[in-house]
């Protein structure tokens, strides 16, 4: 099965090294596509831009581009089919927002597919002029090739003519190589954006939004390693300008993050940048790279004290993996009772597995419970069957952080023994296929679903996050039980394609806590002191992993 696998994989999903087209080049030229499609909005112009974002996820279905060429597409194949009234373009905007929301569960836009197709439902509009693009403006030909680019930008609805969006505040943090300049807005909106050369700066025009002048002020106190200032303006009464002075010729990128609403401008270059200039005089100092929050207006919500940002996190491999780009941490943690019910897992030596991870579970619950800004779900609190597909959707439901699925594992050799733990890739040894194959044997799924299954695991975005938990869980495991089982085996850090972190939205990975088929073992597991420590070991993973994400110290400033 695995070798079958692996050719539908070869075959179907994964780009050839050769293919010089990357996502970011594909997704560029459906921009300018769509751009020019919008200026001269024909049939056959607006189709073709279409086909362009559909061909960034056909060749490079793993890119993170997808889920915005999707979005793009979608929404300029509904522009068509309002302003031309053909049912094609109907039907192709429903076609590209389900592949968004079926494939790219995890992304903010999938949230909002389902409104789009609502709308797609309603009679369409009068065919009209054709509104103004939301896709950035093009920067000055003097700039160098590679920052011309804008980062995806999904296009929102323009907002009514009376309705102005509130800019809340301005800050910059520092990024390993550059800066992080954050607009804070109390909703999205539509903006543009323009880069200049001699000297070098780039623009944002925010339409529909309006500042304080104590955001003002606080903004254009700012300055970064790659950020020599900023300033804000307002152009044609409705429009809100957001100039960044640059130092170098670092290259941008732009995208958006939810609730609070904020666009967030990367600044980067390919050295590490000196440190930042000193700030002006009489500006406030928090630190190396201010971040100022400035007073609250009265048109404004209470703004929260600011905090100083620690150096940005790595995984234990050096890697700046997404979700420690965006500077994301963990709060809501699904822990996972394997089996229950009619399916009581591994039965060995007076011990069911299924009580025996519920056990543990409550146990984790009660010890993360005592922790601040940590929140605990369990998929099951008594004996009661689950299915495998339910658990995961039970924790993308509940908007969690992290994964655990506790489990006990069962060897035909009775001599087998120690802890592992799984994270959700395809198999690479007969022993982890065995445990896939034990674990999943209750799955609902049929032949039918294989394709789809391949490609959810291909398209698993969290797969260095997931690691990195799975080696956290597996180093505290070890350690926390060597002190009362001192021939406790690591059996190490292990992929396989689980049925039960298929779809998960988030971190996830299973921990098989020890064998119930080893008489020693299960000895030990039948010992309350002992099942404490795993629930220890458990819990304190979790802590880990929450602190290795995200490390903020709070800096009070002097009023």
């Amino acid at each position: 099965m695995h070798t079958v696998i692996g050719l539908v994989l070869a075959l179907t999903l994964w780009p050839t090294a050769a293919d010089a087209q990357t996502a970011a080049v594909l997704y560029e030229r459906a921009t300018t596509r769509e751009a020019a499609a919008r200026k001269n909005p024909t049939v056959a112009n607006l189709r073709a831009a279409v086909a362009a974002y559909e061909q960034v996820v056909l060749r490079h279905p793993r890119s993170g581009y997808c889920d915005n060429a999707l979005w793009n597409g979608g929404a300029l194949a509904k522009f068509a089919w309002e302003r031309h009234q053909q049912d094609a373009d109907r039907k192709t905007a429903e076609r590209l927002y389900g592949w968004l929301r079926r494939e790219y569960p995890g992304s903010a836009l999938a949230k909002q597919v389902p409104a789009q197709l609502t709308a797609l439902k309603a009679t369409p509009r009068p065919a009209t002029a054709a509104p103004a693009s939301p896709t950035p403006s093009t920067p000055s030909a003097s700039a160098p090739a590679e920052l011309r680019r804008t980062a995806p930008t999904p296009p929102p609805p323009p907002p009514p003519p009376t309705s102005v969006a509130t800019m809340r505040k301005v800050s910059v943090v520092p990024l390993p190589k550059g800066d992080r300049v954050v607009i804070e807005l109390d909703r999205e909106v539509v903006f543009s954006s323009e880069r200049i050369a001699d000297p070098d700066r780039v623009f944002f025009d925010l339409r529909l939004v309006d500042f304080a002048a104590p955001v003002q002020t606080a903004a254009e106190s700012l300055t970064g390693s790659r950020v020599r200032g900023i300033r804000l303006g307002r152009q044609d009464g409705q429009t809100a300008r957001v100039v960044l002075e640059l130092a170098g010729t670092p290259t941008h990128s732009v995208f958006h993050l939810y609730h609070p609403h904020r666009l967030v401008i990367d600044i980067e270059s390919e050295t590490v940048p000196p440190p930042p200039p000193a700030p002006p005089a009489g500006a406030p100092s928090i630190g190396p790279t201010p971040v100022v929050t400035p007073p609250p207006a009265a048109a404004m919500s209470p703004a929260p004290s600011p905090v100083a940002p620690a150096p940005a996190s790595t995984t234990a491999s050096g890697d700046y993996t997404l979700a420690r780009q965006l500077g994301l941490g963990v709060t809501r943690v699904v822990i996972d009772p394997g089996h229950g019910g009619h399916d009581p897992g591994a039965r060995a030596n007076g011990l069911l597995e299924a009580n025996l991870v519920l056990d543990i579970a409550l146990r984790v619950e009660a010890l993360l419970k005592k922790q601040a800004g940590v929140e605990v779900v369990l998929t099951r609190r008594t004996d009661v069957y689950i299915p495998l597909e339910e658990r995961t959707a039970i924790a993308n439901r509940e908007g969690a952080d992290l994964f655990l699925s506790i489990h006990a594992n069962e060897a035909a050799r009775t001599t087998a023994r120690g802890v592992e733990t799984y994270f959700l890739n395809f198999a690479t040894n007969p022993e982890a296929e065995a445990v896939a194959a034990r674990e999943n044997a209750t799955s609902g799924k049929s032949m039918g679903n294989l394709p789809q299954l391949v490609q959810q695991i291909t398209l698993n975005t969290k797969v260095r996050e997931s690691r990195e938990f799975a080696h956290i869980v597996q180093t505290s495991m070890v350690r926390g039980l060597r002190a009362q089982n001192k021939a406790v085996l690591d059996r190490g850090v292990k992929q396989a394609p689980f049925v039960v972190l298929i779809g998960a939205q988030m971190p996830s990975v299973l921990a098989e806590i020890s064998f119930l088929t080893n008489r020693p073992e299960a000895t030990l597991l039948k010992n309350e002191t002992y099942k404490q420590r795993i629930a220890q070991s458990l819990a304190d993973a979790v802590l880990k992993y929450q602190a290795s994400l995200k490390k903020i110290s709070t800096v009070t400033v002097a009023k």
